[in-house]
C-alpha cells in the first residue's frame, strides 16, 4: 500500500502522479507482488485529504503526468515556459506543497486544452463526455463556478443564483454571450481535464495488468459537505449531521478525540432517497471505478451498518472538547450518537446488520464477487464478522488487534481476509518499535514495551530474538517474513512496513498541516540501487512464502 501523492517519479512535479505509478507498477513486478493498494484517487477538497472529496467520480487532477511526452497535446515549449515560472527544486524537495502543485498542473492542462486540435482525439473527447455525461455536465458547471468563485468550493458563499445546481443552470442561460461562451470554455476545460486523467488511468491498469499486478483502490465513505454531489444531488444527504467515529484509545490525539470521538464532517446518505432509485448513485459510482481498478477497499465499511454522526460540523469541534456531556447538550440539540440506531438490543443489532448486508449486496451486484475488501477496523460489532464472511468479502487483519484469550497475537487469520501491521492512518512498524525502545528505558513503561516486542516476534515465527534492541535488518526481515506466512489470502503490507521507513502520512482525529503531504525521500528508480539486499530477500520472501502470484 503506498499513497500515490508520497511517490516521486522520474519526471517529478511535486507529487506522486500516475508516471510515478507506472514506475511504482514495474518496481512489484520485479519483485513479485500481485497488489498494489493505493488511497482514493478522487478530486480533493481545500484541505487535500484523500478522503474529502469534492466529487464522488471526478479524478484529482494532480494525479495527472503532465509532462509533454504524455500529455499529448501539450508541447515542448510550453511545458518549459510553465515550469520555468515556478520554483521545481523547492517543490520536489520536501512534502507536498498542494496550491503550488495544483496550479502548475492546471496551467499545463490548461496550455494542453488550447492544443487540442487531433480530430481523432477531439473524437474521442467526445465520446469520453457522452459516455460520462450523467456526472460530468453537471461536475463541468460545478467546478467552473469554483474557478469564477477563486477556486473555492464552499459554495455558500458564492452569488446566491450559483448556490444550487438547478438555479445555476437558469443563471447560466441568462448570461451574456460573452460570459456565456467563457463559462462553456471553462466547462469544456474541466471536463478535458476528467478526460486526461481518466485516459491516463485506464492506461495504468492496462499497464498493470501486463505485468500482473493487480491495482486495488479505495471507495470513501463519505463525501464533501461542499462537494458537486451536495450542489447537485443535495436530497440524498442529511447535511444537518457529520459522520465521524466513536472515541478509540488508538487515537487519542487530542482532548476532543478522546471524550468525542472523530468529526469527520461529511454528510449522512438518506438511504430511503436512494433506494427510490435503486441506489442509482452508488451503482455509477462503483461501475466507473472498476473500469479504473481490479480490487476496492471499502473505507469504513461499520458506517453501512450504522453510523456514528454529530449534530455539529468539525468548526464547532473546539467549543465541546472538555465539556461533560451535560454541558455539552446545553449547546447542541443531541449528542453525537450512531444512527440511524445504535446497537444496544438485539432488535437494533438485527435491523443494523440487515441493512449493513443490504447495501453491500449493492456493491457485490456492481463489482462481481471477490474484488471488494472492507475496512472493518475500530469499534466493531460483533455481527460485522460474520455478516462479511457471509457475503465473502474479506475484512483486514492488524495483529495488534488481533489477540486471543491470554493476550497473545494469533496469526491463523481467516483464510478471506488481508492482513498488514499498520495502514496509512498509523505510526510505521519502525517507528513503534522506536517507541518501544524509548519506553524500555523507562522502568515503568519498561515491562509493557518489552511485551509487546516479544508478542509481534513470537507472532512472526521469531521468539527467539532477543529484546529490547534497536530495529536491526534481522527484526525487520522477521516482521515482513512472519506477515507474509499468515493464512490471509491477501498480504498488503504499507511501503513504509516494506522498506522500513518511518513516515507517517495521516494522524486521525487531527486538522495538522503533515497530514496527507509526506513524501518518500528516495525517487523509485533509486529503490533498487539503495535497497538491493532488500529487495533480493523480498523476492525470495514471496517465492518461499507461497505468496507469488502465477500467470499463464
Amino acid at each position: 500500500m503506498a499513497p500515490l501523492f508520497a511517490l516521486r517519479g522520474a519526471a517529478d512535479l511535486g507529487v506522486g502522479d500516475v508516471q510515478a505509478l507506472h514506475e511504482l507498477v514495474a518496481w512489484c513486478a520485479e519483485i513479485g507482488l500481485g497488489v498494489l493498494q493505493i488511497l482514493p484517487i478522487n478530486e480533493t477538497s481545500s484541505d487535500h485529504s484523500p478522503y474529502n472529496l469534492l466529487s464522488s467520480i471526478a479524478i484529482e487532477p494532480s494525479t495527472i503526468a503532465t509532462t509533454s511526452d504524455l500529455l499529448y497535446d501539450l508541447t515542448p515549449e510550453d511545458f518549459r515556459s510553465i515550469t520555468a515560472k515556478f520554483d521545481l527544486p523547492r517543490l520536489r524537495a520536501g512534502d507536498v506543497l498542494y496550491t503550488e502543485v495544483k496550479r502548475l498542473k492546471l496551467e499545463l492542462l490548461a496550455a494542453a486544452f488550447k492544443h487540442l486540435s487531433c480530430p481523432t482525439r477531439i473524437q474521442a473527447f467526445e465520446n469520453f463526455r457522452k459516455e460520462h455525461s450523467e456526472w460530468l455536465q453537471p461536475y463541468a458547471l460545478f467546478r467552473s463556478l469554483m474557478h469564477l468563485n477563486g477556486q473555492s468550493e464552499f459554495f455558500q458563499n458564492w452569488p446566491s443564483e450559483q448556490r444550487c445546481y438547478s438555479s445555476a443552470q437558469v443563471w447560466a442561460e441568462q448570461l451574456t454571450n460573452e460570459k456565456k461562451h467563457h463559462l462553456t470554455e471553462l466547462q469544456n476545460f474541466y471536463s478535458y481535464v476528467q478526460w486526461v486523467a481518466f485516459s491516463q488511468w485506464q492506461e495504468v491498469k492496462r499497464y498493470a495488468e501486463a505485468r500482473g499486478v493487480a491495482l486495488m483502490g479505495d471507495i470513501p465513505i463519505g463525501i464533501s459537505r461542499f462537494s458537486s454531489d451536495t450542489w447537485v444531488l443535495p436530497h440524498l444527504f442529511d447535511l444537518t449531521h457529520s459522520c465521524g467515529a466513536p472515541p478509540e484509545k488508538d487515537f487519542y490525539t487530542d482532548s476532543f478525540t478522546k471524550n468525542w470521538g472523530q468529526n469527520w464532517g461529511f454528510p449522512l446518505y438518506k438511504w430511503e432517497e436512494m433506494l427510490k432509485d435503486n441506489y442509482r448513485w452508488w451503482r455509477g459510482r462503483l461501475h466507473i471505478l472498476r473500469s479504473i481498478f481490479h480490487l476496492l477497499r471499502i473505507d469504513h465499511v461499520l458506517g453501512f451498518y450504522r453510523m456514528y454522526t454529530f449534530p455539529w460540523y468539525p468548526s464547532d469541534d473546539g467549543r465541546f472538547a472538555d465539556l461533560s456531556k451535560e454541558e455539552a447538550c446545553s449547546l447542541a440539540r443531541s449528542l453525537p450518537r450512531f444512527m440511524d440506531r445504535d446497537d444496544s438490543t438485539e432488535e437494533n443489532r438485527s435491523k443494523n446488520r440487515a441493512r449493513g448486508e443490504k447495501l453491500l449486496r449493492i456493491f457485490l451486484e456492481e463489482t462481481g464477487p471477490y474484488r471488494l475488501v472492507a475496512e472493518d477496523l475500530g469499534t466493531v460489532p460483533p455481527y460485522v464478522g460474520p455478516s462479511l464472511r457471509l457475503l465473502k468479502i474479506p475484512g483486514i487483519m492488524i495483529p495488534f488487534w488481533k489477540k486471543g484469550r491470554h493476550g497473545e497475537l494469533i496469526r491463523n487469520y481467516p483464510r478471506l481476509s488481508l492482513a498488514t501491521y499498520t495502514t496509512h492512518d498509523h505510526p510505521s512498524l519502525k517507528t513503534l518499535w522506536k517507541q518501544w525502545m524509548t519506553h524500555s528505558e523507562d522502568p515503568a513503561c519498561a515491562q509493557t514495551a518489552i511485551v509487546q516486542m516479544r508478542q509481534l516476534l513470537k507472532f512472526a515465527g521469531h521468539p527467539s530474538i532477543s529484546v529490547p534492541q534497536q530495529f536491526t535488518e534481522q527484526i525487520h526481515r522477521a516482521l515482513l517474513e512472519g506477515l507474509f506466512l499468515c493464512n490471509s489470502w491477501l498480504v498488503v503490507p504499507t511501503i513504509t512496513d516494506l522498506l522500513g521507513l518511518e513516515h507517517r502520512f495521516n494522524a486521525p482525529g487531527t486538522q495538522a498541516e503533515s497530514n496527507w503531504r509526506s513524501r518518500l525521500q528516495a525517487p523509485i528508480a533509486l529503490w533498487v540501487i539503495e535497497n538491493k539486499n532488500l529487495i533480493s530477500f523480498l523476492q525470495n520472501l514471496v517465492k518461499t512464502t507461497c505468496r507469488q502470484i502465477l500467470y499463464d
